[in-house]
């Protein structure tokens, strides 16, 4: 569904553009809101509202007895927020996921099949030059024959 790097800048408002390619997958899946939160390795993850219940579904099934469990949907849902695009196709992030992110004014919109990944591009370009050489070694221990 979203593929590829797309370089942006945040407006003074704080406004972030979707990409045009993005915005034309949105179309054609009839996705007109999101949801962003807290993602993983300092980045935020832009779901699309469907995929997001689902999200939200396996991640409710974890058990509230487990202290992890508790732990990490409190920090995960807690950041959540319902976002849609304006007619320009901008979102508008909340500050408090921006400081998670470390985001200030350049970004990096990811896709990742099913999400969004919204990077400070300083901390992508971190991210993708310490793992760009284990690549292939990653591949090979996740992916089947």
């Amino acid at each position: 569904m979203f593929y590829g790097e797309h370089e942006h800048t945040i407006d003074r408002k704080g406004r972030l553009i979707i990409p045009s390619r993005f915005r034309e997958v949105m179309k054609e899946h009839y996705v007109e809101r999101f949801v962003v939160t807290r993602g993983l390795d300092h980045c935020l993850f832009l779901f699309p509202e469907d995929e997001w219940r689902a999200q939200e579904s396996r991640f409710r099934a974890l058990s509230i007895t487990k202290q992890e469990s508790r732990r990490f949907n409190r920090f995960y849902f807690s950041g959540a927020v319902e976002l849609a695009c304006d007619r320009q196709g901008r979102i508008l992030i909340p500050d408090y996921l921006k400081q998670f992110a470390g985001i200030k004014r350049d970004v990096v919109l990811v896709g990742i099949s099913n999400r969004i990944e919204i990077w400070d591009q300083e901390e992508w370009k971190k991210f993708y030059s310490q793992f760009k050489e284990s690549y292939e070694e990653i591949a090979e221990r996740l992916l089947p024959e």
